[in-house]
């Protein structure tokens, strides 16, 4: 089997939804490059999954609609880009999905509270959903609590919802000098790894064959082969990632398949990076001789690509 043979079972056995691989390809691969494409770059980047026209065209229709991109006609040209409001949760998840796995815990919990009827049903139901999001447990009725909770992170999206001020956020320790259950018991009634667990062994199997042969010194892939590569395994990580409550180290079950996912995720990107950047590249220039390299920040990704 070469890396086409692979290319096409994948994507013949696990074909990506195209709105879902749209957002993929932005976050990867358009960001870097200054978030914004011309409509003519994305049809050439999208093809080779089997994404035609028409069914590109529904799918930035789409998330214009949803506001994740903004689209921006030249005459007959129509550009799209991320939108202000997207292009930080796009750096977020971009964030939790490139970063090591080094969440170390000290013993502290951070708690949002809401049991005082400050906010209306839509504004708890909101809460609540990006607080999952986020790998927030529900610890009690109108209690969510994460051991590991990045408190910039917490106010952008109390900010967003427009409910700062509305809620209690309190950080807090277990106390030594008091008998009573540990705090890694509300592991067990607030969150449940063992989907993401399966997931994780899921993406292992999947792309631990695709790493070996990428390996062996006569194996021989096309920038836009590598390019493909390159969005499969970060789409299909992304998928699997950010449903994962980014739980620090030592209260996940061990051994944690999320620590070998990573591993092999960033094995395979470092291998492809540097061809697949040659496609995108030559396709974003096709529109525009002007496109942006990939900003230096594209270079920190998995602790450095250099």
């Amino acid at each position: 089997m070469d890396c086409q043979d692979w290319i096409d079972d994948f994507l013949a056995t696990e074909p990506p939804r195209s709105k879902s691989l749209v957002v993929t390809i932005f976050g990867d691969s358009i960001v870097p490059h200054g978030g914004m494409v011309w409509l003519g770059s994305l049809i050439e980047l999208l093809a080779p999954f089997g994404v035609n026209d028409r069914l590109l065209r529904t799918s930035v229709f789409r998330l214009a609609q949803e506001g994740w991109l903004g689209a921006q006609r030249d005459g007959r040209r129509s550009s799209y880009a991320i939108t202000a409001p997207a292009m930080q949760r796009f750096v977020h998840a971009y964030r939790r999905i490139y970063a090591p796995l080094t969440h170390r815990w000290d013993g502290s919990w951070t708690l949002v509270i809401n049991g005082d009827g400050a906010l209306n049903a839509a504004e708890r139901s909101a809460l609540r959903k990006e607080l999952l999001w986020e790998g927030y447990g529900a610890i009690a009725p109108g209690i969510m609590g994460h051991p590991a909770a990045e408190a910039v992170v917490l106010d952008e999206l109390l900010q967003r919802l427009d409910i700062a001020g509305k809620v209690f956020v309190v950080q807090g320790k277990a106390l030594r000098q008091v008998c009573a259950r540990p705090l890694t018991d509300l592991l067990a009634s607030g969150w449940d790894l063992s989907e993401v667990a399966g997931a994780y062994r899921h993406f292992i199997s999947r792309f631990a064959p695709l790493a070996a042969m990428l390996q062996h010194p006569a194996i021989e892939f096309t920038p836009e082969q590598a390019f493909v590569m390159r969005t499969l395994v970060i789409h299909a990580y992304r998928r699997v990632q950010l449903h994962d409550p980014q739980l620090p180290l030592e209260l996940l079950p061990a051994p944690w398949p999320g620590s070998q996912a990573y591993e092999l995720a960033r094995e395979i990107y470092l291998a492809v990076q540097g061809a697949a950047e040659q496609h995108i590249d030559a396709a974003l220039q096709k529109e525009d001789a002007a496109a942006p390299a990939a900003a230096a920040a594209y270079f920190e990704r998995f602790g450095g690509l250099n």
